[in-house]
Order: structure tokens, then sequence, then C-alpha cells
């Protein structure tokens, strides 16, 4: 039941409808049965499983803010913390370990995870009080919008929210539609266009010529934003039509220039939440060693991101390429500034954000690819060379549908140009209602005539 199913289509209306006219008193138990139904339908062992990680963490928020008034509060902080990482790398390994694939990790469990975590952090630093209402609490956990992917919710952002749960007003519904409408152009126009073609070339490498493996590399990275900030993008629509405002994920990441830039805009509730957890703490505890401590807690953060995303080496190596470009581009700062001024801003932000996206394309190939050895396969054989003709660079696409999904990649461009500038979306509801409903009519045609449906599944729910 994703997104983009007929299954969560109903959930959703038959959740909407019964919200917007049930007395205060049932709209909480009904999100929370709603997103119970939603996380039963994949197996019922994942509900168990979060409810039991959701209850452990609502019994440890309140252990660890009554130890805070004790003699020894970090022994019961950090024992919730092992307990919670244990359990997840149990679950995430253990058909590794094992090797029994029968055995299966529960969808969305590193992304509730991660939130138990900052929710624990945040009592033990005193920056939040301990929920006692554990209905507010297991819908913080288990809300089925921004269950499988995130976005992660911090608890001093969410937790107030459903303290006072409103219906949604009539401009936060149409938001909330228009933000949906936008993640399914992103996930069935342009992502689903190209994702086919793209794991093609990647299950079949070593038959493919180096310039499909050059293509594939630098594609990967749309197919992959366009799949994520869909969902992100329906996530946050979804919940806007309840009235809940999610944190957002991306901040238009392809004209970052640099690496440090890149994960400011990417990925944002992840990546700031290494940097406030993890890296920070880190820097702190290592600053004694100046520079050397600094470049430290950066490789130890994005070793430990790599490792988030999956077990193998080609996944250290993916945080290790990310971390060790940050610690050079930290380190010539002076040389860099001083090219700059040599070759102009415009020169030298545009081979910057040519550079970042190469950087970020070719690491991806350790993401994408299941193993280490493949990875430097596929590395290693990107060239210009093809096959037969230059027709190959294609991936096998039609004609067709190279032409939608590189109209959909500018436009969603420029939309988020835009977007940067002046909010769009609250911008068309000013507009006279023909031409909203026109924009509406063409857009949703679009969607149908140039998506591409069928694959209901998201890259980041094997995470």
């Amino acid at each position: 039941m994703t997104f983009i199913s007929l299954e969560y289509v109903v959930l959703f209306l038959l959740t909407f409808v019964l919200y917007s006219f049930s007395p205060m008193s049932w709209r909480k138990p009904l999100l929370l049965l709603a997103s119970c139904v939603f996380i039963s339908y994949y197996h019922w062992m994942f509900l168990v499983a979060a409810v039991a990680v959701s209850l452990f963490t609502y019994g440890a928020g309140i252990a660890v803010e009554r130890g805070l008034r004790g003699r020894h509060p970090s022994a019961v902080y950090w024992s919730s913390v092992v307990a919670l990482v244990v359990i997840w790398l149990g679950s995430r390994y253990a058909a590794r370990v094992t090797g029994d694939h029968a055995l299966i990790f529960p969808l969305g469990m590193s992304f509730y995870t991660f939130q138990a975590l900052s929710y624990l952090t945040e009592v033990y630093w005193e920056e939040q009080k301990a929920e006692r209402n554990v209905m507010d609490f297991l819908l913080y956990m288990l809300l089925f919008m921004k269950f499988l992917s995130g976005p992660i919710e911090r608890p001093g952002s969410l937790l107030p929210q459903l303290h006072k749960l409103q219906p949604a007003t009539y401009r936060q519904m149409t938001y909330g539609m228009k933000l949906v409408l936008v993640g399914l152009v992103l996930k069935v126009v342009l992502s689903e266009n190209i994702s086919a073609n793209v794991d093609d070339v990647f299950n079949n490498m070593r038959s493919a010529s180096g310039a499909q493996l050059l293509m594939a590399c630098l594609l990967y990275p749309i197919d992959m934003y366009g799949d994520f900030a869909g969902y992100t993008s329906m996530a946050i629509g979804f919940a806007a039509m309840f009235g809940l405002r999610l944190s957002p994920n991306f901040n238009r990441p392809f004209i970052s220039t640099s690496t440090s830039d890149f994960w400011r805009r990417w990925h944002i509730s992840l990546s700031s939440w290494v940097r406030d957890y993890l890296y920070l703490p880190l820097a702190g505890e290592f600053r004694h060693w100046g520079r050397w401590g600094v470049s430290l807690s950066l490789l130890i953060t994005f070793v430990v991101l790599g490792i988030w995303h999956g077990a193998g080496w080609n996944f250290v190596v993916y945080g290790l390429i990310q971390g060790l470009v940050i610690i050079f581009e930290q380190n010539t700062l002076e040389v860099r500034r001083k090219i700059k001024e040599r070759v102009g801003n415009v020169v030298f932000s545009t081979y910057s954000i040519l550079r970042t996206y190469i950087i970020f394309a070719l690491s991806l190939v350790f993401f994408k690819c299941p193993t280490l050895a493949d990875a430097c396969y596929f590395i290693s054989h990107i060239s210009l060379h093809v096959n037969q003709s230059w027709k190959e660079i294609n991936l096998g696409m039609r004609d067709h549908t190279c032409i939608v999904a590189g109209v959909a990649l500018v436009l969603v461009l420029i939309y988020e140009y835009f977007m940067d500038r002046v909010d769009l979306l609250s911008k068309l509801s000013a507009r006279p209602a023909w031409q909203r409903w026109t924009l509406y009519y063409l857009l949703a045609l679009a969607i149908f005539v140039c998506g591409k449906f069928g694959n209901e599944t998201f890259i980041y729910l094997q995470f």
C-alpha cells in the first residue's frame, strides 16, 4: 500500500472524510487506527515491531526524564539508546548474518528508530519534556503519511501539532492537493519514465557499453530525486490535508556548489539529524585535535550514514566518498576562493555545480550496485565507447519517453527556481477560478497521459 496504489487512495479518502466530520475526541483514535491499518497491510509483524519500539521509547523517555533527577542519568539514556540501536541492527542485518532470506526488515524501521533516538536525546538534553500521552506519542511514531520513508520528524515539531489536532482549513487542503500533484509529476512522469532503463543498465552492466554506463550513472541521481522527492512532496501534501505540517526534505539539491552544500539540500531531515545528533557531539569530543578532529568526526558521520543505508563495503565506500570530499572542500576554501576571483563567479559556479553533481552521481554507483566489486567494475568501465551506435546513450528509451522525461525535468527545475523566490502554490490560489482549474486539469491530464504507472514501490522503502 503505497501512495500511488488503489488501496492507499481508499484508505486515505475514508480516513479523510471520517476525520473531517468526526468530533474532536475521535480524531486521534481514527488517525492511529488508519496508521495501524496502513502498517499492518504489508505484514502484521511490521505493526508489532513498530508498536513495540514506540512503546519502549515512550517508557524510556519517562525513565530518562526521571533519571535526570537521579545520580546516574546518563546510564538510563545510554542503555535505552543502545537497546534501540541493537534492535535496529538485529532487524536490519539478521537475514545477512543468519543467511535466512525469509527474514524481512520491517518497513519504515530506520525512520521511526531515528525519530525514537532524537526524542530520547532531546529528553536527555532537557530540550523536550517526556510525553505522557501514549496516544499522541504513538501517532508521533506511526503516523502513516510519513511512516515509510519520512520525513524524520523532530519531537518539538510534530508532537505539539498532535496535541491540538484540528481539521485542515480549506487553504491547507487545497495546498496539500497541489503538493500531491507535484509529487506525482516527480514520481510517475520524471522518475518512472527513466527508472526501468537505468535499472536495466545497472542489472546488465557487463554487457552494456561504456557510454551506456556513463548515461546510467548521470541519470540515476535524477531518477532517485524524482522518486524520493516525489514521495516526500506527497507525504507533506497528504499531511497538510489533515492540518499537519511535516518538515521539508529537499531544497533544490542540483544547484549545490559543493558537497557540503548538497547535504544541506538533499534528504534534509536525515542530514540534519546526523549533523545534530552525531557529527556535532563527535566534533565536541574531538575538538582538542583541531582540524584533524573535525575531519575524523566527518568521516565517522558519513560512514555511519553509509552503513545506515545497507550492509556491505559498497555502502561504507559511499559514505567515505562523501566525507572525504567535504574534508577536501573544507581544506581548500582559500584556494577555491582565489580561483573564483580569477575566473569569475558565473564560470566558477557552473563548474562547481557540475563537479558536485558528477561526484554525487559517481558515489551513487556504490549505493546502487549490490556489491563493491560490481561498483568498481561499473566505474572502471565508464567511457565514451559504444558497442554499435551512439543511439545506445538513450538506454533503450523511446524518443517520446526521452522527450517527456526531459521536459518534465526542465519544468521541475523551473518550478523549483521560482518556488525558491515566491510560493507559487499560494500565489496560484489568488488567481481566478477558471485559470486555476484549467491548470489543475491540464496537470492531471499530463500525469495520466505522460506518466508511467504500474510500479508502486519507492526507492527508499528498502531503508
